[in-house]
């Protein structure tokens, strides 16, 4: 049988495994009931299980029979504070809380993979590692799996790393993608508390009212973007969050937002780090106020080595046929932790399209599909099983 057939063969079982995901979700790097979910899941195969220690991690070694180049396979397990609307039988249990990501297909898949390579371990061209990881989604949680070992799970760094996500409309269904070089952006943060001084509602002049400062700022901020950045190496700055004042008619002492930013090159994000620093304390100095100003740095740049994002393409083409792969041809906005491995060992993160090409990831309605299930496991397999025969040119 091939790959494919392997993981087609266990379909009903990574579906049952992913609902049960879905329906009892976890936020951040404590997830003690997922981690259950993927040890019974994995029970049974000759692997070597470690758990994390600062997080809910599992982290699976398969040793292969000879000598061989190491590769990490990785999944992500963690959900988001959403308040799930699908309606679905299988929906989330949990008030607030949902696999809106498709994190859930991630796990189901990668631990697919394990027993599809567990039943091939003596064709095995060398050892594999399986990154069962928590809190990708702002907790990162790859830099901590990091300092407690993943990378040497198997006694030698990973000569190659792998990552695969679903995306629910930005790659079309059942289609996988990646491209060489910057794939996914550096993910930062800006935080501005405008400090001023409260008073009466209809006595403005008595007091130092930081509200209009702030909306300025909001507002410069968009301006700066769209003025200093290059339009062929983009800023994406979008606030989320925005809180002043308890009463209309009171003028709060402070007002506060968040900012997200995007960059994909390293230029970038040192000019807008600079330049909105500069602007939100100089508007508030400008009207007599005080900014205080945060620059959170994040996830850095994704970057694909581009000889593994041509191995996982061939990979692609010779377990699932060759129309199941397209390159991707621009980098995404979105941030990802798995940009730590790769800035560390060679590998690839890799799209797949597991939605109805309307709803977005993160969406309260976000829907994916499962018949990608047995795709994605084959693809991972083929991916360590192609990794030390060559295949690599």
């Amino acid at each position: 049988m091939s790959v494919h057939e392997d993981a087609t063969a266990i379909r009903d079982d990574l579906v049952r495994l992913r609902r049960r995901l879905h329906a009892e979700p976890e936020i951040g790097l404590d997830l003690p009931r997922t981690q259950e979910k993927v040890l019974a899941a994995l029970d049974g195969l000759p692997l070597e299980v470690s758990l994390g220690k600062s997080l809910s991690s599992v982290t699976a070694v398969l040793r292969a029979p000879r000598p061989g180049p190491v590769v990490l396979l990785r999944a992500d397990m963690d959900a988001l504070p959403v308040q799930e609307r699908t309606g679905l039988g299988y929906a989330s249990r949990v008030d607030g809380v949902m696999h809106a990501c498709g994190h859930d297909l991630h796990t189901a898949m990668l631990a697919g993979a394990a027993h599809v390579l567990a039943a091939r371990q003596d064709a095995l061209p060398g050892d594999v590692v399986f990154m069962f990881q928590p809190g990708e989604e702002g907790w990162d949680g790859a830099a901590a799996m990091i300092a407690e070992g993943v990378l040497d799970a198997a006694g030698k760094p990973p000569d190659a790393a792998y990552a695969l996500h679903v995306f629910g409309a930005a790659v079309p269904h059942g289609v996988f993608t990646a491209r060489p070089g910057t794939t996914m952006a550096a993910s930062d943060g800006l935080e501005v508390t405008v400090v001023g001084s409260g008073g009466h509602g209809a006595r403005p002049h008595r007091a130092a009212d930081p509200i209009p400062v702030v909306c300025e700022i909001v507002t410069a901020l968009q301006t700066l973007v769209t003025r200093q950045s290059d339009i062929f190496d983009p800023v994406v700055l979008t606030v989320g969050s925005l809180h002043a004042g308890t009463r209309r008619n009171v003028i709060p002492g402070t007002a506060k937002f968040e900012a997200t930013l995007r960059t994909f090159s390293a230029a970038a994000k040192a000019r807008i780090k600079d330049a909105a620093i500069t602007l939100a304390e100089s508007v508030a100095r400008a009207h007599g106020l005080r900014a205080e100003v945060t620059y959170l740095d994040g996830y850095p740049m994704t970057v694909n080595d581009p000889r593994e994002t041509a191995f996982v393409a061939d990979t692609v083409r010779e377990v699932l046929g060759g129309h199941r792969f397209r390159p991707l041809a621009h980098p995404l906005p979105g941030g990802e932790d798995f940009s730590r491995v790769l800035h560390r060992i060679p590998g690839a993160f890799v799209l797949l399209g597991a939605g109805d090409g309307t709803t977005d990831n993160h969406s309260p309605l976000a829907e994916f599909d499962d018949a990608v299930l047995p795709d994605g496991a084959a693809v991972l397999a083929g991916l360590a099983l192609r990794r030390g025969r060559g295949a690599l040119s």
